[in-house]
């Protein structure tokens, strides 16, 4: 982060507003852009979804915890709160 002083950067009468709030204190104004999620850049978030389906439906055709904890090398417990999330809206 690198910080600027508001007299270079500021109209006059925006400093003097931010100045109402905030006097000889320091701000932090985030980018405008947002900040991508976990995973997003990468593809790890979509690809763990696609595995979470996956697992979902084969735990619908019968295939225990169990044996998908084994197939996909996690935990019963994760495989639990995979099948029974429920969906968010």
């Amino acid at each position: 982060m690198n910080y600027k002083n508001g007299t270079d950067i500021l109209p006059a009468h925006l400093l003097k507003k931010v100045q109402d709030y905030v006097d000889g204190g320091l701000i932090y104004i985030p980018k405008k852009s947002s900040k991508a999620g976990w995973g997003q850049i990468s593809g790890a978030r979509q690809s763990i979804d696609r595995r979470n389906r996956e697992i979902r439906f084969l735990f619908k055709q019968d295939v225990t915890i169990r044996e998908l904890a084994e197939r996909f090398h996690l935990g019963e417990d994760s495989i639990r709160k995979i099948v029974y999330k429920k969906k968010q809206i």
